[in-house]
């Protein structure tokens, strides 16, 4: 086989092996681009339904909210505007974002109607639009992770080439308001006001007046009651060594040996008070006055 052949077989493989190379790219993009368009589709049956859910929603909430009309109508304008084509996805979003705020606030409203908040058609739409939301937000992430594909395939290298010879455009995310999705829940316990608070000012989360160790003094209806004051802590044995030391019970002679020559060593093992005085609380410096006369 001569030199030439080889050669020109050699190219009719780098070109058989670039264009295969050019149609497994072109598929590719073509996937991605219909994933992005399916899980978008997917995004649009779900805002769709929440449209149809909310008339249903108003209606009922008007039965029992007949002073809150400006809310009831702040729904409906979102959703009229919702509804309406948008130029650009970022556009949508932000449509979809003033609807979820306005539903919302109709959510809180409620709050205050506890005969609307028994009511079972309204717990059945509330129920409903909920799972609705969690299913655009499932969807939302689905897509976006497919955008996510599409554009960085889009803008790598060499698949560029034939992005930008086949005019395959970079995709939108849909995003949302990041104010609503980090905002900090706000977390009652039963409406006590912070535990932490209540003991920094005398008062325990039952009710009781607390001292400076959280610990209640008495009830007192959520008032501090008598406030213990603090009192330094003494040590129960006292310091090894020094005066009005008492060892621990487990001390088979119950006295310190260093410190029996202070106070005297009691006759046939019995403690005489009128010799030795009344000893004070366990842990204090004794007062030689009170004691008697030292050995």
């Amino acid at each position: 086989m001569s030199t030439s052949v080889i050669i020109g077989l050699a190219l009719l493989a780098i070109v058989l092996a670039i264009i295969l190379w050019f149609i497994v790219t072109y598929n590719g993009f073509v996937r991605l681009r219909n994933l992005v368009q399916e899980s978008w589709r997917q995004i649009d049956v779900e805002l769709n339904r929440r449209y149809s859910l909310i008339p249903n929603l108003v209606e009922t909430v008007r039965g029992y909210t007949q002073h809150e009309q400006s809310t009831l109508q702040a729904v409906i304008q979102a959703r009229n505007i919702a509804t309406q084509p948008a130029t650009t996805l970022a556009q949508r979003s932000a449509n979809e974002g003033a609807l979820t705020d306005a539903i919302s606030r109709l959510f809180a409203l409620a709050e205050n109607y506890p005969t609307l908040r028994a009511d079972t058609s309204f717990l059945n739409l509330q129920q409903e639009l909920t799972n609705t939301e969690d299913r655009i937000a499932a969807g939302r992430r689905f897509y976006n992770a497919n955008v996510r594909d599409l554009n960085t395939k889009r803008e790598s290298f060499p698949s560029n080439i034939v992005a930008n010879m086949f005019h395959f455009g970079q995709a939108e995310y849909f995003q949302v308001d990041q104010a609503q999705v980090s905002a900090t829940p706000q977390i009652n316990f039963g409406g006590i006001g912070g535990v932490g608070q209540q003991m920094a000012h005398g008062q325990g989360a039952n009710g009781w007046g607390a001292n400076e160790q959280g610990v209640g003094s008495r009830p007192g209806n959520g008032q501090s009651g008598v406030q213990w004051q603090a009192q330094p802590v003494q040590p129960e044995y006292g310091s090894p060594g020094a005066e009005g030391y008492r060892v621990p019970p487990s001390h088979p002679g119950g006295y310190d040996q260093q410190t029996l020559g202070h106070y005297g060593q009691p006759a046939s093992g019995q403690y005489n008070p009128n010799q030795y005085g009344q000893p004070g609380s366990y842990g204090e410096q004794p007062n030689p006055g009170q004691y008697g006369v030292d050995r």
